[in-house]
């Protein structure tokens, strides 16, 4: 099965990651787990591709694989088989210390639990990664105000987590993926813990962003409304890909035309 992108014609039949115009590029990834009295195939020889850009749900079940599919993908963890590129690098290839530097400069990440110490102000926390990996303070500061200010959150700057709502403390979060400029951005459930109206709020905060500065994004979700606001949505199940919708500006457009029909259809009926 191949995926195809929603910004392109499509992806080409997989080849030399490094000649493809997919950002995420894997195929034939498989992850077995041991639980030390059985083997869990966890992903099954799965295919997939994301374009530069896209904005791509991963939908299924509970324990169909998504978010070993995300890990395996970020490198968080390693694979069995099958190989995986991003911006035309092979993950394989890579050392640990390689693997880590590049997600460290290339990749956020976004969580169901927001991971941010209780100590620390809203801007403590959004700069934390940048002083650990070297940057100076002065510049860590300026670049994660500008973070939160991208979020809508520099006014809460100084706020610490306890101060915050769930919402304005997954914004942080946002923020903090988004402090050192990455190529992707990674989000394992994150409107999980939220209300309904923050979840949408969240959501439409992650379209703007991928609107507005074509922000790459993979997000695992169970919830289908924050599926229908992707670009494409990617189906799982017992480890593989089973299947996917959209385009959404397709869908969009192929709804207005069927609207547009019906209505004059109606039209010529009235007559």
């Amino acid at each position: 099965m191949f995926l195809r992108g929603s910004k392109d014609k499509g992806i080409p039949s997989f080849g030399d990651g490094a000649n493809t115009n997919a950002i995420i590029y894997a195929s034939q990834v498989v992850k077995t787990y041991d639980t030390g009295t059985s083997k869990v195939q966890a992903l099954k020889g799965v295919d997939f591709a994301v374009q530069r850009g896209e904005l791509v749900g991963v939908m299924g079940p509970s324990g169909c694989g998504k978010t070993t599919l995300l890990n395996c993908l970020s490198g968080l963890d390693g694979v069995d088989g099958g190989q995986i590129w991003l911006e035309g690098k092979d993950l394989a290839k890579m050392s640990d210390k390689e693997r880590t530097t590049y997600r460290a400069r290339r990749m956020g990440f976004i969580f169901q639990v927001y991971n941010l110490l209780p100590v620390l102000s809203a801007v403590e926390n959004v700069e934390l990664p940048l002083l650990v990996s070297g940057v100076g303070s002065k510049e860590a500061r300026t670049r994660s105000i500008a973070a939160l200010e991208r979020v809508g959150l520099d006014q809460w700057a100084k706020h610490r987590p306890a101060e915050l709502s769930g919402g304005q403390r997954q914004r942080v979060t946002i923020a903090r993926a988004l402090v050192n400029n990455p190529a992707l951005i990674w989000a394992d459930e994150p409107t999980g813990a939220l209300d309904s109206k923050t979840a949408n709020e969240i959501m439409g905060l992650l379209r703007e962003l991928n609107e507005r500065e074509g922000l790459t994004c993979v997000i695992v979700t169970h919830d289908p409304g924050i599926g229908d606001r992707c670009d494409r949505v990617v189906r799982m199940r017992d480890g593989s890909v089973v299947g996917e919708t959209g385009p959404r500006v397709i869908a969009e457009a192929e709804a207005i035309a069927a609207a547009a029909a019906a209505a004059q259809r109606e039209l010529v009926a009235s007559r």
